[in-house]
């Protein structure tokens, strides 16, 4: 009797231990992020975090999420990943060419997602979109296709339009392709083009200063990381030259520039996270093809328009998915 009701005492505490076992929340996964332009408050952020919920996940009992913010520049960005992976992350995402590049040469075996990345096979991530093979996979937003989009959309809006300033980041990974598309297309849409390039934000003080002594009809700012967060000193410099800006910016359209046209980047971080939720159940990132974007943004700023004496063209109002009155 008393053997079996030590067995019942010891078999209770088993399946006590058992159940206090399999209450205990499992390790969270840890994703690493490494963003040139995107900081952890921006709405590109949120729609990742809504993203990793929308597929179940609770920050911080499922994953912790190590944010990397190098407000533009990319002097940091090697060091900032070996960081995450001294963290053990599970995962690193990117956003920026740069950012991916280093995390390439940094690691062959932590999957690393690309959230936002303009031309990854042209600037050496990945040989294919299809077949990137290793350890990346991700999302490309097309800075690259888009620039010569922009510029035919410029002089869709302003037919007088006949010289246009560009400023581009000399040190951005697909910087030559993005010229040698927009020199191509320029004849045909009737343009000619004067190149500013630069690296610091000093050199586009500089460039930006000279706008009031140039004979431009607009001004074209060539997107990527580091010009994001200098939005506003373009968008003023812009504004005392009296010249339309046409960037990739939403927000610097809703602010002032005269449009923008680009890929929804929230959209992309939203889909970058579905891409860190099938790795962290297991998918292998060589097996991922990497996706191209679906959503186009057209935003025009008829408040600009008529502050600069600009008329928009119905055709361009009927396109636009976004207009500022």
């Amino acid at each position: 009797m008393q053997r079996l009701l030590l067995l019942a005492i010891v078999l209770s505490l088993f399946a006590l231990s058992i159940g206090t076992f399999a209450q205990q929340p499992n390790t969270p996964r840890r994703i690493g992020v490494a963003a040139i332009s995107v900081s952890e408050q921006s709405e590109e952020a949120e729609a990742f975090r809504q993203g990793l919920r929308d597929a179940g996940y609770v920050q911080g009992r499922d994953v912790l999420i190590d944010w990397w913010y190098g407000g533009g520049s990319y002097d940091h960005v090697s060091e900032a990943v070996a960081d995450l992976i001294r963290r053990r992350v599970d995962v690193i995402v990117v956003e920026g060419g740069r950012a991916a590049l280093a995390a390439k040469r940094t690691t062959s075996t932590i999957p690393i997602v690309m959230a936002l990345v303009g031309d990854p096979v042209g600037s050496g991530v990945v040989p294919s979109l299809t077949n990137p093979g290793g350890n990346i996979t991700g999302l490309t937003n097309q800075t690259t296709d888009l620039a010569a989009k922009r510029l035919q959309l410029l002089k869709e809006t302003i037919a007088t339009a006949q010289r246009v300033t560009i400023v581009f980041n000399l040190d951005t990974p697909q910087a030559n392709k993005v010229l040698r598309l927009l020199r191509d297309a320029a004849p045909e849409i009737g343009v000619e083009l004067t190149f500013l390039g630069i690296r610091t934000v000093e050199e586009l003080r500089l460039a930006l200063s000279g706008l009031n002594r140039s004979k431009a009809d607009a001004l074209m700012i060539v997107d990527d990381a580091f010009m994001a967060p200098h939005g506003e000193l373009i968008l003023i410099s812009a504004a005392k030259a009296g010249l339309p800006l046409v960037y990739a910016d939403k927000p610097l359209a809703r602010r002032g520039a005269l449009m923008s046209y680009a890929v929804d980047h929230s959209d992309l971080f939203r889909r970058a996270a579905a891409y860190v939720d099938k790795i962290l159940r297991g998918a292998n990132p060589a097996d991922l093809p990497i996706e191209q974007p679906t959503n186009f943004e057209l935003v025009v700023n008829l408040k600009t328009a008529n502050t600069l004496g600009i008329t928009i063209p119905p055709s361009i109002l009927l396109r636009a998915d976004e207009v500022i009155e």
